[in-house]
């Protein structure tokens, strides 16, 4: 118990020391989100990956908290798609091979023995799903880390409730290092998640899920994951949803994630966090609640069905996605707050 709010203190502010310390040499490498109206450095992802492995890493290299083989082995294979999401970053590489490396690190982290080699498969497809659209969260200043920090918590509930002390620990560590990310990217940010990070919490949080499911029946593991990951569903679904209905190719980013819409119907870019946080905050208990068998699944069914009232709701807001980036751009620069609309980043 001590060991894990030391280990969580620790990370919190080593995650915000090396965020702060990152941005410099960002800037001046050039290593940032060019989409925003002004520069902001993508490097805060690589403060919450360095800060989860070394304070979860010292755990297992000390013996004060052994992660375990499997958490181990996920570990690992998050800080492989880290570093996969930093060459990215840097060099911008296609999201096909970002999509496939990120699939070779789920299939070695799905525990085969328990799921069999179909359910395995399936579940490294949820993994790497989830990772993508965490990275596509990543789209307004606060939404991927504020919503991290909600699911890791509720991720880290459920592993407690199965005495996964491993991935318990792990998810805390996560939960605090993103909290530390969070005071250098809260609006106005002065640095951005990037791939790299994205990528490494979306991996962690996914592939602990499906270890704190294993052995459970696949449908009612089915909706517990989807609760617990609900708002990047919305948002993967509706930007699905927006472009195929405006006939817009799939894979072409503009402003039309939840952040964009929110932002659209008037609220603020904290205001939209706040929301976005809320939204994951319920879904995420919902999860977990009936994880631990202290409410139905049916309450599983009510999550889906915001989740749907949402999707649709939020497609509806009108000039969402119709305006190109450089047009938003000089929206944003006229309108005279660079700190507001769209700011916020087009993924």
């Amino acid at each position: 118990m001590l060991y894990g709010i030391a280990a969580a203190f620790a990370a919190l502010l080593l995650a915000a020391l090396l965020a702060g310390l990152l941005r410099v040499p960002g800037l001046r490498l050039g290593l940032v989100d060019r989409r925003r109206v002004r520069p902001v450095p993508v490097v805060g992802g690589t403060a919450v990956v360095l800060a989860t492995v070394l304070v979860a890493g010292a755990g297992e290299w000390t013996g004060v908290a052994p992660l375990g083989e499997g958490v181990g082995t996920l570990l690992g294979a998050a800080a492989g798609v880290a570093a996969l999401g930093l060459v990215a970053d840097v060099w911008r590489l296609r999201g096909r091979v970002v999509l496939a490396g990120t699939a070779v690190a789920a299939l070695c982290v799905v525990p085969y023995e328990e799921t069999g080699v179909a359910g395995g498969v399936l579940a490294a497809g949820w993994i790497v799903g989830v990772a993508g659209a965490f990275r596509a969260l990543d789209h307004a200043d606060g939404l991927a880390g504020t919503v991290g920090v909600v699911t890791a918590f509720g991720v880290g509930v459920c592993a407690s409730v199965e005495v996964l002390d491993g991935v318990a620990v792990l998810l805390s560590v996560l939960a605090a290092a993103l909290t530390g990310f969070l005071m250098q990217n809260w609006h106005p940010a002065r640095v951005a998640f990037g791939a790299c990070g994205s990528l490494f919490a979306g991996f962690v949080l996914a592939s602990a899920a499906v270890l704190v499911r294993t052995g459970y029946d696949a449908v009612p593991s089915a909706g517990v994951l989807f609760a617990l990951t609900a708002v990047v569903s919305v948002d993967a679904v509706l930007v699905v949803l927006a472009r195929r209905l405006a006939g817009r190719p799939v894979l072409r980013r503009g402003p039309d994630h939840v952040g964009h819409r929110l932002r659209r119907l008037g609220l603020t870019s904290r205001g939209a966090a706040v929301v976005v946080g809320a939204g994951a905050f319920a879904s995420v208990s919902a999860g977990v609640l009936v994880h631990g068998g202290w409410v139905g699944a049916g309450a599983v069914w009510w999550v889906a069905g915001v989740a749907l009232v949402a999707v649709l709701g939020l497609v509806c807001v009108k000039g969402a996605g119709a305006r190109s980036v450089p047009a938003a751009r000089a929206s944003a620069q006229v309108g005279g707050d660079v700190r507001s609309p769209l700011r916020v980043r087009n993924g």
